[in-house]
């Protein structure tokens, strides 16, 4: 069964609240939080469902009389890791590909490209099979996230803001240590293609930028096929549009697989942390020659969501960062 949480804040007050419809919610008991209430479950021994089902108030809430949150936070945001997966979609490779034009030579292949083939060939392997590893990479952590509505800033020294349209999982770390996924949001995987696509080794440089979460988390499996439009409008008039696919039966990896290689690792199963994982795209203005500026507005929707994600780029201020000896 799938539900759709969000988080809000109403007259000072933090709660979650069950989506009815894009207007109206209908507010749970006694969590404040999305992840106060996925603790809860898991202290219950029940399933998110379960737990929602227990705190239903009946208490309808206008969701344009109150502020959206991220679809979850982490008391302390420094165990809020936010990562991700490149080169997962039918068409990524190519974007990426036209970006890196040299080919190594005992291949005659960029390394995005393998790379690509190599998850068309193996991403997807039978249950309980490990297939092949897809790129990863680290984007910050909790302090990083930006609601919808907020502004996404550049940092000073980026060469380029440009939007990622995606669909990321949300999960936390149980007191056993084993990852339970509470669902997934619409994201803007937010990076700078300029300073990746002049040296593919700066890709880690390139992703350490704020990204921005949908309020609206989707519990249960995400639907195979979801179709979804990327938008950028400037000074009010529509600058760029571009329909976006996504879900399993538009990547070259099943999300199982993507799960496995982020989660192997026994640093990231660290009982409650949160992890919010990006599972990639195919669709970038910065492919068709857009250049953003601040003051443009990302917009990002899709079929399996209500609400849409919406942020405007901001330029931020240069701070001084030389260290000093102590």
């Amino acid at each position: 069964m799938s539900l759709r949480l969000v988080q809000i804040e109403a007259e000072g007050e933090r709660c979650v609240a069950a989506l009815a419809d894009a207007g109206r919610a209908e507010r749970l008991a006694d969590v404040p939080s999305v992840y106060a209430l996925a603790a809860a479950a898991i202290a219950e021994g029940t399933s998110l469902a379960q737990a929602v089902g227990r705190r239903r108030t009946g208490r309808q809430v206008e969701l344009g009389h109150v502020r959206l949150l991220p679809p979850i936070e982490h008391p302390d945001p420094a165990h809020l890791y936010l990562t991700g997966t490149g080169l997962t979609h039918l068409g990524s490779a190519e974007s990426r590909d036209r970006m890196h034009a040299l080919a190594q030579a005992e291949t005659g292949q960029t390394d995005s490209m393998r790379i690509f083939r190599e998850g068309l060939e193996g991403g997807k392997p039978a249950p309980g099979a490990v297939g092949a590893q897809p790129e990863w990479f680290y984007k910050g952590d909790g302090s990083s996230v930006v609601p919808s509505g907020a502004p996404l800033s550049s940092p000073a020294f980026a060469l380029d803001g440009g939007e990622e349209p995606e669909i990321a999982g949300i999960y936390l770390i149980d007191p056993a240590g084993v990852p339970r996924r509470l669902g997934f949001c619409l994201a803007n995987e937010f990076s700078d293609h300029i300073t990746e696509r002049h040296n593919y080794l700066w890709l880690a440089h390139s992703k350490l930028r704020p990204v921005a979460l949908g309020a609206e988390l989707l519990t249960g499996a995400l639907p195979p096929d979801v179709r979804g439009t990327s938008r950028i409008y400037r000074g009010g008039r529509l600058l760029w549009e571009k329909p976006f696919l996504t879900g399993e039966a538009n990547m070259s990896h099943s999300i199982a697989n993507l799960e496995h290689h982020h989660f192997k690792y026994a640093n990231f199963r660290r009982p409650g942390d949160v992890h919010v994982h990006f599972f990639g795209t195919a669709t970038l203005s910065f492919t068709d020659q857009v250049r953003t500026a601040p003051g443009d507005e990302f917009e990002i929707s899709a079929d399996a969501f209500l609400l849409p994600l919406r942020n405007r780029l901001a330029r931020g201020t240069a701070d001084a960062v030389t260290p000093q000896p102590l």
